[in-house]
């Protein structure tokens, strides 16, 4: 993953045509010259104003999404980077999964059921706004990513997600052993603390650290704390 995200953070980029369906500006762009790869980049002026999101730090929760999947070895996230130096304006830049737009989270959740397991308290721990069936992707070596992580990491309780199966379930000991190894990451005396509180406010990310001792503490799957716990369309 670092000479992907050496390549992501320094390779010239060339936007090649607007992705459809997002409520955002997205771009699908190559990254490098005849050895590029695709990438999605999202400029930070292409973001849709929100009533309960700083407008223009979308972009900064993608990547903080990213080092948090990095950091806690849930490795479910993409390769993902900020670019000031982008064509269309600072913004962030995501390798691109090649994926069968069929093999949504409603098409994989029974086959799937532990690597959701996963996920969903990775969602827990980001504040996942908006886990819509299609923003989880299987690539061709069957391996799951998660994608579109633009509203989460919010102090107030803001989960909104297809992936409520195990709610009130005890989290297994790989999903505990993951949660440990984030707490460990996140303590404010380390390196991984300070980068996220760079990229978010530094109560969001102390939000995070709460939200992981929570869970750990309760030892179970959350169940809704929002009216409506589901995002919108679900796919």
């Amino acid at each position: 993953m670092t000479e992907t995200i050496e390549r992501l953070s320094s390779s010239p980029i060339d936007v090649l045509g607007v992705l459809p369906y997002a409520s955002n500006y997205t771009f699908l762009a190559r990254v490098g010259e005849e050895d590029g790869v695709l990438a999605v980049y999202k400029p930070r002026r292409g973001e849709r104003p929100l009533w309960d999101f700083q407008h223009g730090t979308l972009a900064n929760r993608e990547v903080a999404a990213y080092l948090v999947s990095d950091i806690g070895g849930f490795d479910l996230v993409p390769p993902t980077v900020l670019r000031h130096d982008a064509p269309l304006g600072p913004g962030s830049l995501q390798l691109f999964v090649e994926h069968d737009p069929e093999r949504h989270y409603f098409a994989l959740e029974t086959e799937r059921a532990d690597d959701f397991r996963v996920l969903a308290a990775f969602d827990v721990v980001v504040n996942n706004a908006d886990r819509k069936a299609g923003h989880v992707l299987e690539d061709a070596g069957g391996k799951l990513w998660a994608v579109d992580h633009g509203v989460t990491f919010h102090v107030e309780p803001k989960l909104r997600t297809v992936i409520w199966s195990f709610a009130e379930e005890p989290l297994p000991a790989g999903v505990r052993m993951l949660l440990e190894r984030l707490r460990d990451a996140l303590s404010q005396e380390n390196e991984s603390y300070r980068e996220l509180a760079g990229l978010l406010s530094a109560a969001e990310a102390d939000a995070v650290a709460r939200r992981v001792h929570r869970l750990l503490r309760k030892g179970t799957y959350p169940q809704p704390e929002v009216n409506y716990p589901l995002p919108w369309p679900l796919v």
